[in-house]
């Protein structure tokens, strides 16, 4: 209303103005009233113009939007050009606003270890994040607006996404490689959908590990117990000599202490898996742990092998010792066990240039096939079920050694051929190796290797990196 006022009075204000003049004009040749008038209305007319053109400047602005100003006129038409510009640039702020917001958005998807595909109401790729490309084996741009069902064409997808029934996710095999993908479809929108989709290729393997190792610890329990059970029936049935009573109970003893050995084993590996890692600051002599080792390692053979042990003067292991011992421990019985009478076992220690060590556990024993190293680690694996049973092992030493040696920052590597012998190194790095001021060179303290147990080992290596 008061623009109105305002431009009202302008245009009277320039009509009073040429009235004025045309009076003033007319006055001179006779005729002021008719020059008053022609000069009020020239006034007006010209107010008119002015506004008309302010007018004309304005509508080209708007129909012809660049970055320039709007027109900067006084009166109405500059303030509607002021105005209409102010919220111009706002919208366009806000605009640039919400797409660096949905970049960050769609950069936050983008990092998710899960995959995330946006499909239209037609089953249309709207947008896909790596992950997602990676596991349907689709390009993220090249495949936009291309219908999923012509790029991923399992079956079990296919039929589940025409299902439309989505409540629970459905499990399938990935594009490219020989994982396994669960896939989730979240309806959203007007039609649109949300396809989840997670790499349970580990999961599934944990869950097939779980499964197998429950199963072989029945087992491996269930025989010994069927032993006993079938020697206490016979003991409580049957009139047996007293050889045949004492052949019985040897038998039992042993089938019990087998189930004890087994118990304990697990029991040491929930006990490695459960607990913290041991820490830097605790120093056992390996000289102590060698001079055990070798006892029990003499024990086991009876004077059947040729063994050789480097005590390791001077240098100190940081970590638990009981962990330490069991490792070492497991690696000498195994080396002893599967050496044939009169074969050779030598464990050595040897520095290292980095001021790590390695322990080494060689024997001229059996050895083994380059197919069993990558899974001599994994629990109640064997390579000879029967031939294991035969030496007592339970299937679980190299588990716990791997873990041991894991939780003292090291690496477990294995070098081995079928009929060749084999040897077991435990690589300590150099923040749990120090020395001490009676240590001796390495090489004066272990004996030579003999060249027919060098020459034995082969390139085929299992490293397990902490």
């Amino acid at each position: 209303m008061t623009e109105l006022v305002a431009r009202l009075a302008g245009v009277g204000l320039l009509a009073l103005l040429g009235g004025f003049v045309g009076f003033l004009v007319g006055s001179g040749v006779g005729a002021p009233t008719l020059t008053a008038v022609v000069g009020a209305s020239a006034g007006a007319s010209l107010s008119v113009l002015r506004d008309a053109v302010r007018r004309r400047r304005f509508m080209n602005w708007l129909r012809h939007p660049t970055e320039a100003p709007a027109p900067r006129n006084q009166g109405f038409w500059g303030e509607a050009g002021y105005r209409v510009e102010r919220a111009a640039r706002q919208l366009e702020q806000r605009a640039v606003g919400e797409q660096v917001r949905l970049a960050q958005f769609l950069s936050a998807i983008e990092a998710s270890p899960n995959g995330v595909m946006m499909l239209d109401a037609g089953d249309q790729i709207e947008w896909c994040n790596s992950v997602a490309a990676d596991h349907f084996g689709l390009d993220p741009q090249r495949d936009r607006r291309q219908y999923v069902t012509n790029l991923v064409r399992a079956p079990v997808f296919v039929s589940y996404l025409q299902s439309n029934h989505y409540a629970d996710p459905i499990v399938m095999p990935g594009a490219g490689y020989h994982g396994t993908l669960s896939v989730l479809i979240r309806p959203y929108g007007e039609g649109m959908k949300l396809v989840l989709t997670q790499d349970i290729t580990e999961r599934e393997r944990s869950e097939a590990m779980r499964r197998d190792f429950v199963a072989n610890v029945s087992h491996e329990i269930r025989t010994p117990l069927t032993v006993l059970s079938g020697f206490i029936e016979t003991l409580g049935q049957l009139p047996l000599t007293e050889v045949e009573r004492r052949r019985v109970i040897e038998l039992m003893s042993q089938q019990t202490n087998r189930m004890q050995t087994l118990v304990a084993d697990l029991l040491i590996l929930a006990q490695l898996e459960g607990s913290p890692r041991p820490t830097a600051d605790r120093w056992v002599s390996l000289q102590k742990l060698m001079a055990q080792v070798q006892a029990d390692a003499q024990a086991l053979s009876g004077g059947r092998h040729d063994l050789s042990f480097g005590l390791g003067d001077g240098v100190e292991l940081a970590g638990l010792e009981s962990e330490l011992l069991s490792a070492i421990g497991n690696l000498v019985s195994n080396a002893v066990r599967y050496t044939p009478a009169q074969g050779v076992v030598q464990v050595r220690w040897t520095d290292r240039h980095d001021g790590g060590g390695e322990l080494e556990v060689v024997d001229s024993g059996v050895g083994i096939a380059k197919e069993h190293l990558p899974r001599l680690t994994e629990r109640f694996y064997r390579v000879d079920g029967s031939r294991s049973r035969d030496t007592g092992g339970t299937g679980l030493g190299l588990s716990i050694v791997k873990h041991v040696i894991q939780r003292h920052g090291g690496e477990l590597e294995i070098r081995s051929e079928l009929g060749k012998g084999s040897t077991f190194k435990l690589v300590f790095p150099a923040l749990r190796v120090r020395h001490g001021h009676t240590s001796v060179a390495p090489e004066t303290a272990v004996a030579e290797v003999p060249a027919s147990a060098q020459n034995n080992q082969t390139s085929d290596r299992l490293r397990i990196d902490a």
